[in-house]
């Protein structure tokens, strides 16, 4: 029975949903064009991915002295991504309480979407518990505790409302591209790419599909579909130290503080 964030949070298989958060988190203007300007995780997806692995792993898991060390990465990764208004942007920064609220929140919302593809719906209690947990992914940084939604229906009144605003801008479908696109791909992005952009577009919003312009049809959500029944069959039968690993790993690499 998943009684938190801590149950939930090691399994691996929420790494299937991660190409989704991050085209969620940059669909939003004030993320996205931060991500262009300063960010190099579509040269570097690896290196990026597990740094935000680790902060996550380290808050929900970490000692006290783990996480005043991703706190401190974070911040200082954060700090030059910033810029005020001019006639080219409406500005941004990494500091921005809204912007790392939309951000946890995407990555809360495409958790339980994974998830409850993989184990089906959580019940109340659990899903209620698992989301107040969730605000430390943001508390720990600059997020105050009392901009996260009161409830899970509160929750999902701003996610909605987050949803309808939404609009890929010519930056951030460029940056989609280069990320699920890449222009000079390793070996590794050439095996990997093809199932993680089917799993990526397939659990994505129909406005946002179409808005970074991927192709999808009726043919793609079949085998979508098929492809989360055969994992909810698969994935849970597999050994926990298995399930588990990319947790074990970043937090063996941060190591002891």
């Amino acid at each position: 029975m998943v009684r938190g964030l801590a149950d939930m949070g090691a399994e691996g298989v929420l790494l299937a949903g991660a190409g989704r958060a991050i085209l969620l988190q940059i669909a939003n203007p004030a993320v996205g064009h931060g991500v262009a300007e300063h960010s190099n995780f579509t040269s570097r997806p690896l290196e990026r991915l597990r740094g935000t692995l680790t902060y996550v792993y380290a808050v929900v898991y970490g000692t006290e002295g783990q996480v005043a060390a991703v706190r401190r990465s974070v911040n200082r990764a954060h700090a030059p991504v910033r810029r005020k208004p001019d006639d080219a942007s409406a500005g941004y920064s990494a500091f921005d309480a809204q912007s790392q609220l939309w951000v946890v929140a995407t990555l809360y919302d495409t958790a339980v979407t994974v998830y409850e593809r993989i184990y089906g719906a959580l019940d109340d209690e659990a899903a209620d518990i698992m989301y107040q947990d969730y605000a430390r992914i943001g508390t720990a940084l600059q997020l105050p505790a009392e901009m996260w939604p009161a409830d899970r229906a509160a929750f999902r009144t701003y996610w909605d409302g987050c949803l309808q605003r939404l609009q890929a801008d010519e930056v951030s479908v460029r940056v989609a591209r280069e990320l699920l696109y890449p222009p000079d791909p390793q070996l590794w992005q050439r095996l990997v790419m093809p199932l993680a952009r089917f799993i990526t577009v397939g659990l994505l919003p129909d406005q946002l599909r179409q808005g970074f312009g991927l192709p999808w049809s009726e043919r793609h959500r079949r085998w979508f579909d098929r492809t989360m029944r055969w994992s909810a069959v698969v994935y849970p039968r597999l050994p926990q130290r298995a399930r588990h690993w990319p947790k074990n790993y970043c937090l063996a690499r941060l190591g002891a503080a």
